[in-house]
């Protein structure tokens, strides 16, 4: 871009658009990533347009590229860009997945560089870790790739219409998300995309590299399990879990120098293998319907009772951020008719909030506010109007860093809305208490010799 076009720029809302851009993007690096030459987009760019693309309000994915490309075309006019929609979803089909890992890194460094304040809870770097549904369109190829039971099953006999009702009903298409979630600032840091079925406990396992040693994960009482437990232990991380009836541990089974809290996890199937009991704690809260059971690695000398409670509070926000994401951000049912761009969507539309709110963050920063009073509403709002006005004039007050300082949740006190017939509102019941049951003597003696088998061979 010529001095006069920059020129230019700085009194139109543009020039706060290309600020923002410029900001969130000084960190990724560009190299290694090479276009062919007569390719008229270049990683940079098209990271850009994926980025606008998600932000865009635009009612179809068609029109929002063609608005996203006329604003790309007027922030860097020495470019001369396909006008394809489909071009453009295939240059995204083929480096969405070099891109999205770069640019999540370079958002982790400014989370962690740059909003150091918000990095620790309670002296921890605390991530919650949850799954959840993105609706498709009911197309045969969101059906085949997508939906649970993707097979068709034949069924004779009496149950037969009754059988191919539930089985259509079963098919309907939808993307299986689990996230990683950052508590202290309230931001992405990781996530995993798979069909209706995937497991988010396998989902979680690929995201451990991605954390920093020493990370504590709270998950809910859906991530049980010996091995993945086991996995996250063994990689350095700490846990605190959710745990109900579908537990079983042990207490006084002499592994380890115990308390009133030690318990064991170490499933039979484990004992026969010979592998290692797992020593954690257990604490017992109340939520003022029903008792609560969390499952910790921590010993109390590292996290009191009560700073368990309160951390384990603070994983709510993935469930708010997930209402975000499908009610404010209307990711709800994604829009692509076919499979493949139905994950480039969904991909895009989580680093663009990621991206936003990141944005927002590093301007509230200085007015000594936590990162909860940000509304992504208002955020989302703020962007979009930059988007539709970037040939503009800026008002005074009005632009987009001076409206995201104030892009605040009001401070007045909520009251609880549970009483609310809300259609859609779940009505499970609450896990019940694990199995919990004193060690066996055959058991005492196995954990005996294990023991001594790791003393010798560590």
């Amino acid at each position: 871009m010529s001095h006069r076009d920059a020129h230019s720029l700085v009194h139109l809302h543009a020039g706060c658009l290309q600020l923002a851009l410029r900001g969130l993007l000084r960190r990724v690096t560009w190299g290694g990533l090479a276009f062919r030459e007569d390719c008229t987009w270049s990683p940079r760019l098209l990271a850009i347009a994926g980025l606008l693309w998600a932000w865009s309000d635009e009612p179809t994915l068609t029109d929002r590229f063609q608005a996203v490309r006329k604003i790309v075309l007027y922030l860097f006019p020495q470019t001369d860009l396909a006008g394809s929609y489909q071009a453009f979803t295939k240059m995204l089909r083929r480096w969405t997945p070099l891109l999205i890992p770069r640019l999540q890194s370079a958002l982790r460094q400014q989370m962690q560089q740059e909003l150091a304040g918000c990095w620790h809870v309670l002296e921890w770097v605390m991530f919650g870790v949850d799954g959840s549904r993105a609706e498709l369109p009911r197309t045969r190829s969101h059906e085949q790739a997508y939906s649970a039971i993707r097979k068709a099953r034949r069924r004779a006999g009496r149950g037969r219409r009754k059988a191919a009702a539930h089985h259509k009903k079963s098919n309907s298409p939808q993307l299986w998300l689990t996230t990683m979630w950052h508590v202290g600032t309230g931001l992405s840091w990781d996530w995993r995309i798979g069909p209706a079925d995937s497991s988010e406990r396998q989902h979680l396992l690929e995201m451990l590299p991605s954390l920093p040693p020493g990370a504590l994960i709270a998950a809910d009482a859906g991530f049980v399990g010996y091995e993945y437990v086991q996995a996250i232990l063994g990689s350095g991380r700490q846990l605190l879990l959710r745990i109900g009836s579908n537990v079983r541990l042990l207490k006084k089974l002499g592994y380890a120098r115990e308390s009133s809290q030690t318990v064991y996890l170490w499933p039979d199937e484990a004992a026969r293998r010979r592998q290692s009991p797992l020593v954690l704690r257990l604490v017992v809260a109340h939520n003022g319907k029903h008792p609560v059971f969390l499952l910790t690695s921590l010993p109390t000398l590292q996290l009191g009772d009560r700073q368990v409670i309160a951390l384990y509070a603070r994983r709510w926000g993935i469930e708010v951020f997930y209402r975000h994401l499908k009610q404010t951000f209307q990711r709800r049912k994604l829009r692509s008719t076919r499979a493949e761009h139905a994950r480039l969507e969904l991909e895009w539309s989580l680093a663009g909030l990621w991206a936003m709110s990141l944005y927002a963050l590093l301007q509230m920063q200085g007015q000594g506010l936590s990162p909860q009073r940000l509304s992504v509403a208002q955020t989302l709002r703020a962007f979009r109007r930059i988007l539709r006005d970037y040939r503009h004039p800026i008002e005074a007050g009005c632009s987009l860093r001076q409206r995201l300082r104030v892009a605040l949740i009001d401070a007045y006190p909520r009251r609880c809305k549970t009483s609310r017939d809300y259609p859609r509102k779940k009505q499970e019941r609450p896990p019940g208490p694990p199995h919990i049951i004193l060690a066996s003597t055959s058991q005492k003696q196995l954990a005996r010799s294990i023991h001594s088998e790791t003393l010798k061979n560590g």
